[in-house]
């Protein structure tokens, strides 16, 4: 793979996370949660970064931003949408809009419902994508800004990338989120599997990211609105993918 991807602890559950081209050498930061694991990463990598790419507008995604920008002369890089919320935004983005980097490209897909103007961050041809708050591992974000029904349609989009898809996150969220997912999906021998290795993963205190797409297809609820075990555990057979789905996430705020 051309590019390679470091991923660390930020705050008390936020992942931070360096992408670097090594042909080209050039760095992004995914968001900037703290900036001193941010920082402490960039020390400890070598490289030199010279963007940040803001997924959303929430303060543990951006509370760095001014400080990294003043210590590295990088450009901020967001949503459109959210450009009058995120401090020292150089240039936005919207949905189709792409970005170099190195030898390839990033393509933005547009993901509101955590907010209202919420971006992800997809490199095709390295079969990478950064979620942030919209796509959790065995999760989804919560709807802050926008209804179900458009959050809904924001992991459509995701869903539809390629299964071998590697994911990062925003937090690390993944054992509360299997623990729900097996209250609506009990019967599901690969989310019973994948609960135990992450219980041995955070007892470990190691993280339980990445993921994938195919991975978060075979086990994620939120991503399983069409199956048919978790409709019938719902009593849900006949209802639409988007009623199923808006059901799973009203019981996930009440877990």
């Amino acid at each position: 793979m051309a590019v390679e991807t470091k991923l660390f602890m930020c705050r008390t559950d936020n992942f931070g996370a360096l992408l670097h081209d090594r042909a080209t050498g050039e760095t992004a930061i995914i968001d900037a949660p703290e900036e001193g694991p941010i920082v402490e990463a960039i020390e400890r990598s070598g490289w030199t970064p010279s963007m940040i790419l803001t997924t959303h507008h929430h303060g543990d995604h951006i509370e760095a931003n001014l400080a990294l920008k003043s210590r590295y002369k990088l450009r901020i890089v967001g949503p459109e949408a959210e450009r009058d919320r995120i401090p020292g935004i150089d240039d936005t983005v919207e949905e189709g809009s792409v970005i170099p980097f190195g030898n390839e490209t990033i393509e933005v897909i547009e993901t509101p419902g955590h907010t209202a103007g919420h971006v992800c961050y997809h490199l095709p041809e390295s079969k990478l994508a950064f979620t942030a708050d919209t796509l959790f591992a065995l999760g989804c974000g919560r709807l802050f800004e926008r209804p179900a029904p458009v959050m809904f349609e924001s992991l459509k989009k995701l869903a539809a990338l390629p299964g071998e898809t590697v994911v990062y996150c925003g937090h690390e969220y993944t054992l509360s989120n299997a623990r729900f997912a097996l209250t609506v999906d009990p019967d599901n021998a690969a989310l019973r599997a994948r609960t135990d290795r992450i219980e041995k993963l955070r007892a470990d205190n190691k993280p339980t990211l990445p993921t994938t797409i195919g991975e978060e297809l075979a086990t994620n609820p939120f991503l399983r609105w069409a199956d048919p075990a978790i409709r019938k555990h719902l009593g849900m057979e006949n209802a639409s993918d988007v009623e199923v789905f808006t059901e799973i996430r009203k019981r996930k705020d009440n877990f």
